[in-house]
């Protein structure tokens, strides 16, 4: 297996999102290629297409980390690591949408609409989604060999599996918690912090920057500064996220914006617009949000709603805030300044994005 390389000296989350591309091509082509059945070759053909276009901030975090803890040597191992996180982000986003229900991601059918063939059947429905499950299942079992053989010496090894298992199982808790919400309409902002500091904050920015710089033998100033980097930041981009699926041009997000007033997401939104609306306005989204076949006229009425109760903009608030506390946090960490540097360039792209 060819295996794309990295040098520190240029690295940038365009060349390592690159890196990483190369890594899991090659490692579903050798996959592929000793597949033996067709079967298997076409659930190959299935995950390779539902991995194109991600954004792989989780990949280029983790490279981040390596390089802003001094990493100079191994980047191969390092892009492979990296790229066996975007295999179990695969496996988690495969899943979110059999329990979200949800029709299109990244402008595409999910999975288990594409394995349902679209059809209303509720045989082919139902096969839908258990081969997408298994699906999933199989990115999971894959990005633990992407994992194991890196080629990590043992020091590395013992370093980053704890931290690998820790991403795991709080992205697991961060779903349920995000699961046990939904359709629970509350003014409990706490609770839905708390939702987006598991399932994003700690999941996608905080424990693949501290995965990288244990790469690079990180000490605990180091890994704290990941840390103190990470949480604002990671709760900033979901925030953003929360826009995004109420607000967004789905030909920038790919994603219907309903999806989410449909299913009922308790979001921080949400919340803020259920603590300061009026109760005709806290019962008129409560009316709204959460019906499964509320239409685009309706969702600009939750959206007038939001905006009346000033939820949108205390939002926008809330984002800025958190990217600003990411920044202050960078001034302080002990990083090289070509990290700090492509970290803070990454904070704009998290906070300011339209998909």
């Amino acid at each position: 297996m060819s295996t794309q390389t990295i040098s520190p000296d240029i690295i940038d989350a365009h060349t390592a999102k690159s890196a990483v591309d190369a890594a899991l091509l090659n490692f579903l082509e050798d996959r592929r290629k000793n597949s033996g059945r067709r079967q298997m070759a076409g659930l190959i053909d299935l995950l390779t297409e539902f991995m194109a276009g991600g954004k792989r901030i989780r990949p280029a975090l983790t490279v981040l980390g390596w390089q802003a803890a001094g990493g100079e040597s191994g980047e191969s191992a390092v892009v492979r690591v990296a790229a066996s996180l975007e295999m179990f982000h695969a496996f988690a986003l495969i899943h979110d949408d059999v329990m979200d229900d949800s029709d299109t991601r990244r402008g595409r059918p999910t999975v288990h609409r594409l394995l349902a063939g679209q059809g209303a059947d509720n045989r082919t429905e139902r096969f839908g989604l258990g081969a997408a499950v298994l699906l999933g299942d199989l990115a999971f079992a894959w990005s633990d060999q992407l994992l194991h053989t890196a080629e990590l010496a043992p020091g590395q090894l013992a370093a980053v599996l704890p931290l690998v298992t820790e991403m795991r199982t709080e992205v697991m808790l961060g779903q349920y918690l995000d699961l046990e919400a939904t359709g629970e309409l509350t003014d409990d902002i706490d609770a839905t912090l708390l939702v987006n500091r598991y399932k994003t904050a700690k999941y996608t920015v905080e424990r693949p920057l501290h995965i990288g710089a244990a790469l690079a033998g990180a000490g605990p100033e180091a890994m704290a500064a990941c840390t103190a980097y990470a949480l604002p930041l990671g709760e900033a981009f979901q925030l953003r996220d929360d826009l995004l699926g109420v607000y967004g041009d789905v030909r920038d997000t790919g994603k219907s914006r309903l999806d989410d007033l449909r299913a009922g997401k308790n979001t921080t939104l949400v919340a803020l617009a259920l603590r300061a609306g009026t109760e005709t306005q806290a019962a008129r989204l409560r009316a709204l949000i959460g019906d499964p076949h509320l239409d685009e006229a309706g969702a600009e009425e939750v959206r007038g709603l939001f905006a009346a109760t000033g939820a949108r903009d205390t939002v926008e608030r809330m984002i800025d805030d958190r990217y600003r506390q990411a920044l202050r946090a960078l001034d302080a960490a002990p990083f090289t300044a070509g990290a700090v540097t492509e970290l803070k360039h990454l904070a704009v792209t998290a906070t300011r994005r339209n998909s």
